[in-house]
């Protein structure tokens, strides 16, 4: 769990970045921001069917999981787009 979460927060670094190289302004990066929360999304998802199919878990057992797997990576994206709103 605690490399998945790792992974999104990476996974988050790399799209703020091709945001600023694309972008090459804070709106590049409130796009790319708000490209990864969908994007997360479904890699949080697929978690949870990995967890459920192949580990053998409950979606019941699998769902705190997928809440902690996305919300983590996910908070510090919605605070970049509210940051940059804010300016």
């Amino acid at each position: 769990m605690l490399m998945v979460i790792a992974g999104g927060v990476v996974q988050l670094g790399v799209f703020l970045l091709f945001g600023k190289l694309w972008g090459g302004d804070a709106t590049g990066l409130a796009m790319a921001a708000k490209l990864f929360i969908p994007v997360w999304l479904v890699v949080s998802i697929a978690n949870l069917w990995v967890g459920v199919s192949y580990a053998g878990y409950s979606v019941r057992d699998e769902l705190p999981i997928l809440l902690a797997v996305f919300a983590i990576p996910a908070i510090p994206a919605v605070l970049v787009i509210w940051q940059i709103s804010r300016s």
